[in-house]
């Protein structure tokens, strides 16, 4: 192991103990008020499966921090982004994914300009609702961060 290994695994050991707290949680304490969040999915051109896992788990990871009932968040899908929404009605972990984030309030919006440019039917997308279309994938991003919401871009 080379010495910035060591050096990595020194900090990271710090910073864990140092974040123990009297319940005994890495962590414990932390002040997060309630929170808007925005994350933006425009996929990654050839590692779209990748890219989605990585990015529900932010979602996932975000709510748990901050706590369910103290975060609002919506996930704005278009371009590649979509795709996502396509793998999922056969790859049922993502599925899984997308319906217990659903299932903590998380709004999955999609891009009309999208579906059209596409020529995608917004039905053959996992678990879409006619709601849950947006006019604008990029304009909805600026409305919802407009309106208190912050943009993340995993």
């Amino acid at each position: 192991m080379t010495r910035r290994s060591w050096v990595g695994i020194a900090f990271a050991t710090i910073v864990g103990v140092a974040g123990v707290g009297a319940t005994g949680a890495v962590f414990a304490g932390a002040d997060y008020s309630d929170q808007k969040v925005v994350y933006h999915n425009d996929g990654q051109l050839y590692e779209n499966p990748k890219y989605f896992r990585k990015l529900l788990r932010n979602v996932k990871n975000n709510i748990a921090a901050v706590g369910d009932g103290h975060i609002e968040v919506r996930v704005v899908d278009h371009g590649d982004g979509i795709v996502m929404l396509q793998l999922a009605n056969a790859d049922n972990e993502l599925a899984g994914q997308i319906d217990a984030l659903r299932a903590q309030g998380v709004r999955f919006l999609v891009c009309k300009n999208t579906l059209s440019e596409r020529k995608i039917d917004w039905h053959t997308l996992y678990g879409v609702k006619e709601g849950d279309l947006v006019p604008s994938g990029v304009a909805e991003l600026v409305k919802l961060q407009q309106a208190g919401f912050v943009y993340v871009h995993p």
